[in-house]
């Protein structure tokens, strides 16, 4: 409170200070209007148009003419007269005093022609006030003032300067945002598992009189999005005790020591707040395993992680403080924080199945205005792979669009564009491309699907567009009838086929490929690597897992130093493994394009000629349906909507007439 009084009394100081000198410079402009030089001063003294004149401080000359005598009265005392001179001058000159200037106002005052002779001059020698001598040592340490100031923002870090070793933990125990079981869905067995410790939380003495321990902590494993930090919040909301929040991130600062002190902050204020929950999100980002650097070493990081087993490993049975923490990278925490004791239970939160994806979409749409062709079950069809923050943004999406179109309800057309929205990005239509690279588009895309279609393995084709779409010149969209599962040697090798589906198009219509290819190439690559190094479908190789780095990136520390697996030789029958299975999957969506090429050159006629097509209308196209039925078929439509127009506006008039003859 003190430094902030300091620090308004520096700034009510800064705001006197620039209205006096405004107020100076507007005395300085209104004075400015007054001035006379001094050929124009000895001018006007000579023709003797002057009643007073007063010499200040020897360099400023203030003037009264005889115009208006009766502006300033002369009887007057000399202090009063020259005060009132000095406010109500007509006339304002800088001078240099010498003894010529004095003798040209002696002689003015001499003068023998009454109408030029000057009645009076008086010398004045004016001192500045007092205060006037102190204000460049104000002005310098109101500067200081706002200086420091500004330190002190920025160092503050919200408002808390000086208290680095604070934690910023979030307290929630707001009962209006109470989060439950009720607003979790899509993770029964994992509410399951955590009933146990909300059950400890609000009945200790039933665990401690049995001589049972509750885990004292509990790690949430999981994909990103799946809904592990909204687990935590179900649980103090479900006990109903206090739930403090802080990030991995947060506790590591600049300045040694910091993270550590901020960890037995959090303790403590938990420990006061007891029984209660801290929950540390991105757990991985404070406590990676240690000597991860090159050469090992003790950092920030791994004090504040030492900490943190020691703050974990200290506490009592009955003190009621519960640590749960969420990570997508369980591979790379430190041994000690896993060990019983510390983070004993493991929760993986796993991506919903159809079931689970249909509860998050209700749950989601409690406060959304959907039309009643909207099924959940058939969105969460739809959405497989989706997990919970997925589905969050694809009904936010659907809400966008159907604002855009003008709608006053969701309709299913907004969720299917809101899902191919999600995944591939948003649609690029003022992407203008030339009518060769267009055609070269559609045959791409038609090669993916035709390969997809004509493969028992592969999942349906749901869309086909040769818009633009995210980095993607076009697209073609393969959904799953059911949950995604453990996948087949025949599913493995029909993808990989069907990846390399739109290069072999290019190869056997345009006669070249193009690198659009390059995406799916990749994607060939490493499904027939999996197939080879981690899924040991390979006969000549057999069941060995030959996946160095799990598919994750390289974790200093852990891999830096690690030796291969296998030798050279065998690492070369690896990549001739692999190059054989995408050869002859490409060989195979060839052959193929080859014998559907009827079927090719169609559905990529129809791509061009409407950009986008549906499943059903891939399905028709694949079973002989050409351009020219598609148009008959709009041309009927449009037919038969048009005769309607005059019978409806005839029947509104009729019902209007009806009305007005009721009404007489």
């Amino acid at each position: 409170m003190k430094k902030r009084f300091l620090y308004a009394v520096a700034y009510v100081g800064l705001i006197v200070l620039v209205i006096v000198l405004a107020f100076n410079s507007m005395q300085a402009k209104s004075s400015a209007k007054k001035e006379l030089s001094s050929s124009e001063f000895t001018q006007m003294l000579n023709q003797g148009e002057f009643e007073y004149v007063l010499v200040v401080n020897s360099n400023t000359v203030y003037c009264v003419t005889k115009e208006n005598p009766n502006k300033i009265d002369m009887t007057q005392d000399n202090e009063k007269l020259i005060n009132d001179v000095i406010k109500n001058y007509d006339y304002k000159a800088s001078i240099i005093y010498t003894d010529e200037f004095e003798a040209s106002l002696i002689n003015a005052t001499q003068n023998e022609d009454e109408a030029l002779r000057l009645p009076k001059y008086d010398t004045y020698f004016a001192s500045a006030p007092w205060y006037l001598q102190y204000l460049p040592y104000l002005f310098l340490l109101i500067i200081t003032g706002v200086i420091m100031y500004f330190i002190y923002a920025q160092s503050a870090s919200n408002g808390k300067a000086m208290q680095f070793g604070r934690s910023t933990a979030k307290m929630y125990d707001d009962p209006k945002k109470k989060v439950t079981f009720k607003d979790v869905a899509g993770a029964d067995e994992e509410k399951e598992e955590l009933a146990e410790i909300v059950d400890f939380l609000k009945q200790p003495d039933k665990y401690t009189k049995m001589g049972a321990r509750i885990p004292k902590g509990v790690l949430l494993v999981g994909p990103p999005g799946t809904g592990k930090t909204l687990l935590a919040k179900s649980v103090a909301g479900e006990a109903g005790v206090p739930f403090f929040s802080i990030t991995g991130s947060d506790f590591v600062e600049l300045y040694v020591g910091i993270g550590a002190a901020r960890v037995r902050d959090l303790f403590n204020q938990a420990k006061k707040n007891a029984p209660c929950i801290i929950f540390i999100d991105e757990i991985d980002a404070v406590g990676r395993r240690r000597g991860s650097g090159i050469g090992g070493g003790h950092d920030e990081r791994e004090q504040t992680l030492n900490q943190l087993l020691v703050e974990m490993d200290g506490f009592m049975v009955n003190e009621g403080i519960i640590i749960m923490a969420a990570t997508n990278r369980a591979d790379i925490l430190d041994p000690a924080l896993l060990r019983s004791g510390r983070f004993d239970r493991q929760i993986h939160v796993l991506p919903p199945d159809t079931k689970g994806r249909e509860e998050i979409f209700l749950i989601h749409a409690r406060n959304k205005s959907f039309d009643s062709d909207v099924s959940a079950h058939e969105v969460a069809l739809l959405t497989s792979g989706f997990v919970g923050a997925d589905i969050e943004n694809l009904c936010n999406e659907a809400a966008l669009l159907a604002v855009r179109r003008r709608k006053s309800k969701i309709g299913m057309q907004e969720i299917k564009d809101s899902i191919t929205r999600v995944i591939m990005g948003p649609e690029k239509r003022s992407h203008k491309t030339g009518p060769q690279m267009k055609r070269l588009v559609a045959y791409h895309e038609a090669g993916h699907a035709i390969v997809a279609r004509s493969l028992k393995n592969c999942d349906p084709v749901t869309e086909v567009s040769i818009i633009p779409r995210g980095s993607a010149g076009g697209y073609t969209l393969t959904r799953p009838d059911d949950d995604e599962g453990p996948y087949s040697r025949g599913y493995i090798l029909d993808r990989i086929t069907m990846c390399l589906g739109g290069r072999a198009a290019e190869k056997l219509v345009i006669g070249d490929i193009s690198t659009g290819a390059s995406s799916d190439i990749r994607n060939a690559t490493e499904l027939a690597k999996g197939y080879v190094t981690k899924y040991g479908m390979y006969d000549e190789i057999g069941p060995i897992y030959l996946d160095e780095g799990d598919g994750d990136e390289i974790f200093l520390g852990r891999d830096f130093s690690a030796h291969k697996a296998h030798s050279e030789a065998f690492s070369s029958r690896v990549d001739a493994a692999i190059h054989e299975i995408i050869s002859k999957a490409d060989a195979q969506a060839y052959t193929i394009l080859k014998d559907k090429s009827h079927i090719l050159d169609n559905l990529a006629e129809v791509l061009l000629d409407m950009e986008k097509i549906t499943g059903t209308q891939f399905e028709e196209i694949y079973n002989g349906k050409t351009l020219a039925d598609f148009k008959a078929e709009k041309t009927q439509l449009s037919q038969e909507s048009t005769p309607e127009q005059p019978s409806e506006t005839k029947d509104k008039n009729t019902e209007d007439t009806e009305k007005d003859t009721e009404n007489k």
